[in-house]
């Protein structure tokens, strides 16, 4: 078994496409649009591996988790670069572009080296090497 994707809502489908395909290379595939539900999604192709859903649709609400704290649930998930350097660049880079930073490069306990940035919506992404 794998991962095929991970699905997130947004309230600016194109806004979170361009943030991950700027940022983060990623390449988006067509996109879907479902007239009747009013639903519209891209799926996020980062190489080889799990894909990322953005989706929108009108009346879905804003999350009500705090993005400082720790609930159940998905909280992140980790993107990796190759290189603990392109971690710190990357992380440098968001951080000019006005993107919080709320883990600051380092070595986890259990072997990481990572960051942990929020992107355009809350969601955390921890970029590792």
């Amino acid at each position: 078994m794998t991962i095929e994707h991970i699905a997130v809502w947004t309230h600016d489908l194109e806004g979170l496409r361009a943030f991950y395909e700027k940022y983060f290379g990623a390449r988006a595939h067509d996109k879907y649009i479902n007239t009747k539900k009013n639903f519209e999604s891209y799926f996020l192709s980062f190489g080889e591996g799990c894909r990322l859903e953005i989706m929108q649709m009108p009346g879905i609400p804003a999350s009500e988790n705090d993005v400082y704290k720790q609930f159940t649930g998905l909280v992140h998930f980790a993107l990796s670069t190759g290189s603990k350097g392109e971690v710190d660049r990357l992380t440098e880079l968001l951080r000019g572009d006005g993107y919080e930073v709320v883990g600051e490069p380092r070595t986890t306990g259990d072997g990481y080296y990572e960051s942990v940035v929020l992107d355009p919506d809350g969601n955390r992404i921890e970029i590792t090497e």
